[in-house]
């Protein structure tokens, strides 16, 4: 059951990642990412890491997704008709900086030896699941916790005094 749910997640994963760059309008580009995003956030429950799964879909598939179909449609970039011809040569340097980057990633994956670790009292199960991440975090990790909320609430706070109107002024 699981690899035919691995299968059918792949299937979609390639077909609206093909989808993302094969087609023209950039409406259903970006609604094609937002497809491959949920596929990975059903790879990630495979795979037993339900908080990069919940993350994946908040963040990437929900805020960003979001913030790129505003900036198309702000931007009226939905208009096909308006894209000018490219040169022979920009498309010649595109295919030789692929290949390039193509090259650079082989020799990279093929010099480097990864080796797994485990943390300590960590078994491979664990992995990944909301229970270890937030044992790991209120324990270990406490105080980078604690200093990065107490940023956050205070980047929140300048958000909001910059962004309200001053009542003196009506």
């Amino acid at each position: 059951m699981e690899q035919l749910l691995f299968i059918i997640l792949s299937v979609i994963s390639v077909a609206a990642a093909l989808c993302v760059i094969f087609v023209r309008n950039p409406i259903y580009s970006v609604l094609s990412l937002v497809v491959t995003f949920f596929s990975f956030a059903g790879h990630y429950i495979l795979l037993k890491a339900q908080f990069l799964a919940i993350v994946q879909v908040i963040v990437y598939a929900g805020a960003i997704m979001v913030l790129f179909l505003f900036v198309i449609m702000l931007l009226n970039l939905n208009n096909t008709e308006s894209q000018e011809k490219r040169s022979f040569i920009s498309k010649a340097i595109a295919v030789v900086a692929g290949c390039l980057l193509l090259i650079s990633l082989v020799g990279l994956l093929k010099g480097s030896v990864l080796i797994p670790t485990l943390a300590n009292g960590v078994s491979s199960d664990d992995i990944g699941t909301v229970q270890t991440l937030g044992k790991v975090l209120f324990t270990d990790f406490v105080l980078p916790f604690e200093i990065s909320s107490v940023l956050f609430l205070s980047a929140i706070i300048g958000a909001v005094m910059l962004g309200k109107k001053d009542l003196k002024d009506h």
